[in-house]
């Protein structure tokens, strides 16, 4: 029992982090000036991009080095998946969008949706990791997946601010913008908990589901972020942000990975 406990607390952990960055929204000031609107989404494109390298890629890879030099193939397949399934949501034809959620770019709905979708792989190996608790009922590697869990929270924390903190910046209200940063997590504690009832079936496939998760988070920073970090045709404060957004990430991904 304190098994199954301590694994939906550590489930939950992760989504709290979305929770707490997606929290920051309340902390800007009612109006974003231009400026500040670039070095927002300099940070996000810089967080996503280093998250879908040292995040997803790299262990996408990892896990298929008994493939030798094809190592690469399952997350070159799935990053290319991405690629297009987001170009296809992107372009539904007017009739569907208009019915729909609009204008997917207007809204940073499409944001929201690629960093929904790199949730659901990390959320996909806690879960695993849990499994390997509960069946093998090693306590070594009970605190191993605390540990995870707790290293996934801290790297979802700016993950939730680049939902929220956006999405006001573009006229969504506080309470909108946070509830977005944070649906965007939740979908981390209900595919863990998939991925311990179902372990044996999704790891041989999540070198797939990591390279999908990131050729949807690049599709997004190239055609979306990258474009309002250049609006005036200058953008050196987003490209600065850019970088640091990118350096954050990728000091808390290998410090916490």
């Amino acid at each position: 029992m304190n098994t199954i406990i301590n694994t939906f607390a550590g489930l939950l952990i992760p989504f709290l982090g979305t929770s707490l960055g997606a929290a920051g929204v309340f902390f800007l000031k009612r109006e974003i000036g231009s400026r500040a609107v670039q070095i927002l989404n300099g940070f996000s494109a810089g967080v996503m991009t280093a998250a879908s390298v040292w995040s997803l890629l790299i262990p996408a890879i990892e896990e298929c080095e008994n493939l030798g030099m094809l190592s690469f193939l399952p997350a070159a397949i799935g990053t290319w998946l991405g690629v297009i399934f987001l170009s296809l949501i992107e372009h539904l034809p007017s009739d569907l969008t208009e019915r729909g959620a609009g204008d997917l770019s207007e809204d940073s709905s499409l944001l929201s949706f690629a960093v929904t979708i790199h949730n659901i792989p990390e959320g996909m190996a806690v879960g695993i990791v849990y499994a390997g608790v509960i069946f093998g009922g090693d306590e070594v590697a009970l605190a191993g997946a605390f540990a995870l869990s707790i290293g996934i929270a801290i790297q979802n924390i700016p993950e939730g601010a680049i939902i929220s903190m956006p999405l006001f910046a573009r006229g969504k209200s506080k309470p909108r913008s946070f509830a977005a940063g944070v649906l965007s997590g939740a979908v981390e504690p209900i595919a863990g908990a998939l991925a311990v009832l179902a372990a044996s079936v999704i790891l041989p496939a999540m070198p797939y589901f990591l390279g999908f998760a990131a050729g949807a988070m690049i599709y997004v920073v190239v055609a979306e972020m990258i474009p309002e970090v250049h609006a005036d045709g200058k953008g050196f404060y987003g490209t600065i942000s850019f970088a640091f957004g990118f350096t954050v990430m990728m000091c808390l991904d290998v410090a916490l990975g």
